[in-house]
């Protein structure tokens, strides 16, 4: 997938998620105030807005919290990756510089024969 579809499918689901935290947090502060009937309704509309606008504060902080976290266990990641990918390379390089030595050693004394 281009990397620009990539960053648009990101972009939308994105959205999607959020729209439903939005929807969640609603249903939850209708939940909330119908267990308060006795707010008028100015009051009700009052608390479920302060509590849709709480319950998103806290998502997005949750949100950036695990943002951060996540490039920083991908920075961390990528370069045990490159490590390990560097010790596989010269495994496999000095086996393959052995196997030779090997070979060459055993040409040379068949050849003496």
């Amino acid at each position: 997938m281009p990397l620009d579809r990539e960053r648009a499918v990101n972009e939308i689901e994105g959205f999607l998620l959020w729209e439903a935290e939005k929807d969640r947090a609603r249903s939850r502060a209708r939940a909330f105030c119908d267990g308060l009937p006795w707010l008028t309704d100015a009051q009700r509309w009052e608390v479920e807005r302060r509590y849709c606008q709480d319950r998103r504060d806290t998502s997005r902080a949750y949100l950036e919290r695990i943002a951060v976290r996540s490039a920083a266990l991908r920075t961390e990641y990528e370069g045990v990756y490159r490590a390990l990918r560097r010790r596989l390379l010269t495994a496999v390089l000095s086996g393959t510089v052995a196997v030779a030595a090997l070979l060459t050693v055993a040409a040379v004394g068949l050849a003496g024969r």
